[in-house]
């Protein structure tokens, strides 16, 4: 029970790493926000078929839970392209670190939507999260691009926190890569006609960074991710995600140079330390 406990926070760690490119990636991208997540939903829903498909997945969804799977990708596109405004308006530390509030979010919808009971303890960690939080901005000025980039952020985690607690019980029923399919077509239906506002050529040059985008982070991210539902509950997952940002921040630094200041260091440790002190407490309930 131990080990597999240990296995399942490596699993965690490592979907984590991978969807955490999408801050340096989200950076580095020149297109429209609505033609990269459009592009990005397209290509990855090309390489999750095929996966599945070579797998032989069950592609079928039953009618009952079509509703559902519909309603958890429009979330997913809402989540994607506001949290790419919030790169865009910000940097990759300020951007990942504004949709780590969807802790916070979670603790609060999960009891209500999934009927658990509510831990104090999940309250007082996404309070950590949340004074994380205040360190990126402590001063509301929207005319300051950060401000608005962080409203972003935030809007984006509410839709992320909704569309993971509507995925719950989804999970234990079909293959994380068969609902992430779902999710990337219906993404790349709705963003579909933005790809014609802008020339094809200048697409076909930003390759390289969508097929990252779509393999990396979202084939291989996302997927893992939703696989990590099995294994502990929403809120749980929430907090332990919230290393992503540190990782995010780490690789801009690394190919972006995009170093942060010492108040977003400080806001950062404070969220490192909600994810240590929730992998403990997990431990200790397994």
């Amino acid at each position: 029970m131990k080990s597999n406990h240990i296995q399942h926070l490596l699993e965690i760690n490592l979907a984590m790493l991978f969807i955490a490119t999408s801050g340096a990636l989200g950076r580095y991208v020149q297109l429209p926000v609505p033609v990269t997540i459009g592009s990005r939903a397209l290509l990855a829903f090309v390489a999750l078929f095929l996966y599945c498909r070579y797998k032989k997945f069950n592609l079928k969804i039953d009618t009952k839970d079509v509703g559902v799977i519909l309603f958890s990708g429009v979330l997913m596109g809402v989540h994607w392209v506001t949290y790419f405004y919030a790169l865009k308006l910000s940097n990759v530390a300020i951007g990942m670190l504004s949709i780590f509030t969807y802790p916070v979010i979670t603790a609060f919808l999960e009891p209500i939507l999934l009927k658990t009971k509510f831990q104090l303890a999940h309250l007082l960690l996404a309070f950590l999260v949340l004074t994380g939080m205040y360190f990126l901005s402590p001063s509301l000025d929207f005319e300051n691009s950060y401000t608005i980039a962080i409203c972003f952020g935030v809007f984006s985690a509410f839709a992320y926190a909704l569309r993971n607690l509507v995925l719950k019980k989804k999970v234990e029923k079909y293959n994380g890569s068969v609902l992430m399919t779902y999710q990337t077509a219906i993404v790349g239906i709705l963003l579909f006609p933005f790809l014609f506002t802008i020339s094809p050529n200048v697409i076909i040059d930003q390759w390289q960074v969508l097929v990252a985008l779509a393999i990396l982070t979202t084939a291989i991210g996302h997927t893992m991710f939703l696989m990590t539902f099995k294994h502990f509950n929403i809120t749980t997952v929430s907090i332990l995600s919230s290393v992503q940002p540190v990782y995010g921040i780490l690789i801009g630094a690394i190919f972006l140079s995009e170093i942060p200041k010492g108040t977003t260091i400080l806001g950062g440790v404070l969220i490192l330390s909600s994810v240590v002190i929730e992998s403990v407490r997990s431990k200790k309930k397994t």
